[in-house]
């Protein structure tokens, strides 16, 4: 009796322990981590890409201007602030004058009587004309009359000899108004030079811009060619970029660009490459470009960080696959290839990147093969996968 009741439990516990390795076994191919990866996958098709360079800027103006004396001295007036808008002529800052008012008097009171006496010598070269004129009539009038045997010789030799000693003055005169003429050239040239000196203590803005510093302050003495004050002229607003040289093919002026300001990442702003600059930076391995804005917007300030999408011309007929299914095993890019049922890493090489998440394959896959484009987990050769529409389950 005993061991016919104790063979139904033993009978029953082993159904039972059967039942839950089948019911584990069950759960965990389904669920666990025996379980098949959910993916998506998709088929590599040929298309048009429009490829495109990506880099970061920042704002910088085409023309700055520094703005100081073209001498030593003492400032005294600064009459504009950081962050005014200036005109083309507006006074901005003065120095003191020192003695360079007393120059210029002296200069000019130089001047007058230097021009004083080219009007002398003038009058006298007149006057030393005339007296020649009437020399060389009378001397002509002598030597007919002696022709005549109306005078004697010595009373034409007297007559000659007036007629050289007018000649003499004349040449004197003329030699006296070349040196005074010379004189006066010379006053006038330091007469204006001092002039322009008095006029350079006035800093006026070269172009119309934007104060974006204030250097020196009144009182504060400085040197020739000290900045007092920096203007940038905000109509010459551009991006300085910068990008990665190994996918800088194709980057020439004309482009046309797309600018996010930092400051206002949702209004993306138009503009073009105007310029590429012919060195590199060989140490972050960068090419650089300029890139114009069409319409400068309100506000923007030097310095100010942008990133900048250079548009290229489209490529038709390229075999592209989306970004997302690259992997890559070290250096080697790659994708996960579904082929005749089964899962391996495929190395392939790629070309450019497309604006809509795409990249061109140019080694390593046909149209029509199926790669994997996102795994619930990190895939390997021969993974148990399961095909579906979204890792991500919908909301019934």
């Amino acid at each position: 009796m005993k061991n016919f009741m104790t063979l139904p439990r033993r009978v029953w516990f082993g159904v039972f322990g059967i039942v839950l390795l089948l019911v584990f076994g069950w759960v965990a191919a389904r669920s666990g981590p025996l379980a098949p990866i959910k993916v998506t996958v998709i088929q590599v098709a040929k298309g048009e890409i429009v490829p495109a360079l990506f880099g970061i800027g920042t704002v910088a103006a085409r023309r700055m201007y520094l703005i100081g004396p073209t001498a030593a001295g003492r400032v005294k007036h600064v009459l504009v602030d950081v962050g005014d808008a200036v005109k083309t002529g507006q006074l901005l800052a003065e120095m003191e004058p020192v003695d360079l008012d007393e120059r210029v008097a002296s200069a000019v009171a130089a001047t007058t009587r230097a021009r004083s006496v080219v009007v002398t010598f003038e009058a006298q070269i007149d006057d030393a004309k005339s007296r020649q004129e009437l020399a060389a009539i009378e001397a002509k009038r002598y030597i007919e009359m002696r022709h005549k045997g109306f005078v004697s010789q010595s009373i034409v030799d007297g007559v000659i000899q007036q007629q050289k000693s007018a000649d003499a003055q004349l040449s004197a005169a003329e030699a006296a108004l070349a040196g005074a003429r010379k004189d006066l050239s010379r006053s006038e040239a330091e007469l204006e030079g001092v002039k322009r000196q008095r006029m350079n203590i006035r800093m006026e803005a070269p172009g119309d811009g934007v104060v974006t510093s204030r250097d020196a302050e009144p009182g504060s003495t400085v040197v020739a060619g000290q900045a007092v004050l920096k203007l940038v002229q905000t109509s010459s607003l551009w991006v300085t970029v910068r990008l990665d040289q190994g996918r800088s093919a194709g980057l020439r002026t004309g482009l046309p660009a797309e600018i996010t300001l930092r400051s206002d990442p949702r209004k993306p702003l138009t503009g073009k490459v105007i310029r590429v600059e012919p060195s590199s930076d060989s140490v972050t391995e960068e090419r650089i470009a300029q890139v114009s804005f069409d319409h400068i917007p309100q506000g923007v300030s030097t310095g100010e960080m942008a990133e900048v999408t250079l548009r290229l011309p489209p490529l038709g007929d390229a075999l592209l696959i989306p970004n997302a299914s690259l992997r890559y095993h070290g250096a080697q890019a790659g994708v996960w290839l579904r082929a005749d049922g089964h899962l391996r890493f495929a190395q392939v090489k790629t070309g450019t990147e497309g604006l809509d998440g795409k990249v061109q394959i140019l080694e390593g896959l046909k149209s029509g093969d199926e790669v994997v484009v996102f795994s619930e987990r990190d895939l390997k050769d021969d993974s148990r996968i399961k095909v579906v529409e979204s890792l991500v389950e919908k909301a019934q």
